[in-house]
């Protein structure tokens, strides 16, 4: 399984990714950096079967009308810094993965009970 973290998350994530054994890129990695555009991060994720993991609403429209990206994870986290973040993939990282391998949209969200 292969990931491509988009630009508002941190790229440390990206680490975590690979720590675990999956091969992941991070939107800095790309020729563009952080400014390379949807389309072309959609194109990436197609071609090399890469699940898109963003915060980015506009990849839910394009998941939902086009089938693009190839799946995508949309982190609603609300307003949580770098390690928040991190901190919350470390501790749902297998129920996320295991979520991946069935489903082709997922949300991520803080709530009450902590559940992804």
């Amino acid at each position: 399984m292969k990931f491509l973290i988009d630009a508002q998350l941190p790229p440390s994530l990206k680490n975590l990714f690979i720590s675990k054994g999956f091969d992941c890129l991070h939107t800095l990695d790309l020729d563009l950096k952080n400014e390379t555009p949807d389309s072309v991060i959609n194109f990436i994720s197609i071609n090399e079967e890469r699940v898109v993991i963003t915060k980015d609403t506009d990849f839910l429209k394009s998941f939902l009308l086009k089938k693009q990206p190839y799946k995508l994870i949309l982190v609603k986290l609300g307003n949580t810094s770098k390690n928040e973040v991190i901190n919350f993939f470390q501790n749902k990282f297998n129920e996320i993965i295991k979520r991946v391998e069935s489903e082709s949209l997922i949300f991520l969200r803080q709530s009450t009970s902590d559940k992804v």
